[in-house]
């Protein structure tokens, strides 16, 4: 097995501590191919047994007081025989070892708000009390560490070696009955959208995903971790035979941000970005990417001269495909990495050094913006379009005041109180630069800049 040691070091009051995680690793570009065999069963026993002992059942307890009452308070003032009786509430979910000293992954969602949290191994009988060595909602995962010895840790798949088709096992402890294994393929990739996490990048399996597996381990049939378990869609709450996994490659990050710092902080460049759409490829040489339609101010963007109208393509030698692979890519990086962006601007390719911000969990680091606009009937902003419209001081630009239903701005999207702001590289600050602009790019398509509510949205058009 190939391991990756990760050295951890954690600075706790006075004194120094150090702790390491060894992910086992399994050999990279394994075969692909149907079993055969004359007087053969297919069976695959052998390697689900060792998966199974590096997979726990997970048991959490949330202790509340009868009428919001604070414990702390009765106590002070009544004693310990008038506190109010607890209410203890209970739910089960799965996790998977990652170390042979008693590392955890699991979901975020599982432990959450948990004052307790216990671990059953499978093939152990003592029940483990568990501490929380990090969360991080916006993947929903999180680290648990138990104090065992000699556990057996699952070993790493690797995400280029996962692949549509491929059969895979599904590990956890559905509705509490205990340890089950469920077998289906992996049935898409690189799922975002769904509306489960901030941070989204599924695989898809029909291997049976019920509650109580979450957390819990997806493996191929070599027995090896391809993602852990996270959610399933379905009305009423049973499996229908579409469950959503983190993939390996996200699991391996965040593990060891939260291993090393207790929590995760993400790069933040600091632009809007939309699609490389059907009407701006006639624009672009490149033909996949992430156009940036705004620049926020004192962004690390703004301060590496990126602009709007500049198509990302390439990050540190890594090919940008869409606004999602870009806002996967950048918030793998740590707040202060910089990064070499490889841009395409006005026909010409050129290269950009930035050093990334910082983000909170709880924000979107790149907002993408899928939709084309295009419009026309336009004003001056003035004082009534402004409270009319919710228009802000510092927003300078033509508003639109009127859009003909059935006209070509109507089909293609654009709306009353859409404020120009740019036109190709001209800013607009009133009707006549606007209609100046017009007439320069009369007849070939350009790309329009507009402001929406306080979001800046890029439209093409001729």
């Amino acid at each position: 097995m190939i391991k990756r040691t990760l050295l951890i070091t954690a600075l706790l009051g006075s004194a120094l501590f150090s702790a390491t995680i060894s992910f086992e690793n399994a050999p990279k570009n394994p075969k692909h191919r149907l079993p055969n065999g004359q007087n053969e069963i297919l069976s695959f026993n052998s390697i689900l047994k060792d998966s199974m002992n590096a997979v726990v059942n997970i048991s959490t307890r949330t202790i509340n007081y009868q009428g919001n009452l604070n414990r702390q308070f009765f106590k002070e003032f009544f004693g310990n025989n008038q506190l109010p009786p607890q209410k203890s509430e209970n739910s089960l979910g799965s996790g998977v070892i990652i170390s042979k000293d008693g590392y955890i992954v699991t979901n975020n969602h599982v432990i959450e708000g948990a004052d307790e949290i216990s671990v059953t191994i499978n093939n152990r009988d003592r029940e483990f009390i568990a501490k929380v060595i990090g969360r991080d909602k916006g993947s929903d995962l999180a680290v648990i560490k138990i104090e065992a010895e000699r556990l057996e840790p699952i070993t790493f798949s690797h995400i280029e070696d996962v692949r549509l088709g491929d059969v895979v096992f599904a590990i956890g402890n559905p509705f509490g009955v205990g340890q089950t294994v469920t077998q289906g393929i992996i049935s898409a990739l690189n799922k975002y959208g769904v509306g489960i996490n901030q941070y989204e990048n599924f695989i898809q399996t029909d291997a049976s995903i019920n509650p109580g597996n979450s957390g819990g381990a997806l493996i191929d049939s070599r027995g090896a971790l391809i993602g852990i378990n996270s959610a399933i869609l379905s009305e009423s709450g049973g499996n229908h035979g579409i469950g959503f996994t983190i993939p390996i490659n996200m699991v391996k990050n965040i593990v060891s941000k939260l291993i090393l710092d207790g929590k995760v902080e993400r790069g933040f460049m600091g632009v809007n970005i939309s699609k490389v759409t059907k009407e701006l490829k006639s624009l672009y040489r490149h033909q996949k990417g992430a156009i940036i339609t705004d620049v926020q101010d004192s962004s690390p963007a703004k301060k590496a001269e990126l602009r709007r109208g500049d198509l990302i393509y390439s990050i540190n030698g890594k090919d940008v495909k869409s606004p999602h692979d870009l806002q996967q890519i950048v918030t793998s990086f740590r707040p202060h990495e910089t990064i070499k962006l490889a841009i395409e601007r006005d026909n010409k390719e050129i290269v950009r050094e930035l050093k990334l911000g910082n983000i909170d969990v709880e924000e979107l680091a790149l907002r993408s913006i899928d939709k084309n606009l295009e419009g026309l009937y336009i004003n001056e902003i003035n004082d009534t379009n402004r409270e009319k419209f919710g228009i802000p001081t510092t927003i300078t630009g033509v508003v639109v005041e009127k859009v003909d239903h059935n006209s070509q701005a109507y089909i293609d999207g654009f709306s009353v109180g859409d404020i120009i702001i740019q036109i190709e590289n001209l800013s607009i600050e009133s009707v006549n630069d606007a209609t100046e602009a017009f007439k320069q790019y009369k007849g070939i398509t350009k790309r329009i800049y507009i402001n929406r509510r306080g979001a800046t949205m890029l439209v093409v058009t001729k």
